[in-house]
């Protein structure tokens, strides 16, 4: 099984992008694969979407470190921005939601679609589905290539706790990481806070973890 880094929980856990720690699963294949094919895509705006700690954030950095290009935040965009990307072929937009400037978004769009540049936005849900007021901003996101990570697999929830479990310097058997597999909801964000949980009361109790903490923290 490869080496995997997805995003982490903050709880004081460096984070660390790097190419070869992504683990590639059935869930986030054709994100990843479209992003190895710039610049071969049907279209030149790409939507990435996912739920939190998926792994967008990761998936731009690998696309930044072979490709090169600017990175912004959709909540922080300015018209400063807007200039600066001129000398950029490609750009990625993160976290695209309903609390922006959307006019300054719809610029931008624009921009890109004039200077024939690539556009990556990540957002939590396909752009398609979300309510934008500007009704010409609407339209435009219902043009983009989507490639949304699912729900993690077996395989995928076992690297991720495995991942988590490294990184915190805790070796649990298998038979363990299965039992919490089969147990814990399929999402990303519950996995890192279940493994959050059960070395917080591993740590308090002064125990290594058990069948006992894992039902614990279950039950909380």
């Amino acid at each position: 099984m490869k080496s995997l880094n997805q995003l982490l929980l903050d709880f004081d856990y460096e984070q660390n992008f790097k190419d070869d720690d992504f683990y590639v699963g059935k869930s986030n294949f054709y994100p990843f694969e479209l992003i190895n094919k710039w610049p071969n895509w049907e279209k030149n705006f790409l939507n990435i979407c996912g739920e939190k700690f998926s792994g967008k954030t990761h998936l731009t950095n690998i696309f930044l470190k072979k490709f090169e290009g600017i990175k912004f935040d959709s909540n922080l965009l300015n018209n400063e921005n807007l200039k600066t990307i001129k000398q950029y072929q490609n750009i990625i937009l993160e976290n695209l939601n309903l609390n922006v400037n959307e006019k300054l978004i719809y610029t931008l769009f624009n921009i890109i679609d004039q200077d024939n540049k690539f556009l990556i936005i990540t957002s939590l849900e396909p752009l398609s589905e979300v309510n934008f007021k500007l009704e010409d901003l609407k339209s435009r996101t219902k043009n983009c290539l989507l490639a949304k990570i699912e729900n993690p697999d077996d395989e995928l929830m076992f690297a991720l706790i495995l991942k988590n479990l490294s990184d915190r310097q805790i070796i649990l058997d298998k038979k363990l990481i299965d039992f919490i597999i089969k147990r814990v909801e399929r999402s990303y964000g519950k996995i890192f806070e279940f493994i959050y949980k059960i070395d917080k009361i591993s740590l308090k109790k002064k125990k290594s973890i058990d069948f006992k903490i894992i039902n614990e923290a279950l039950e909380e």
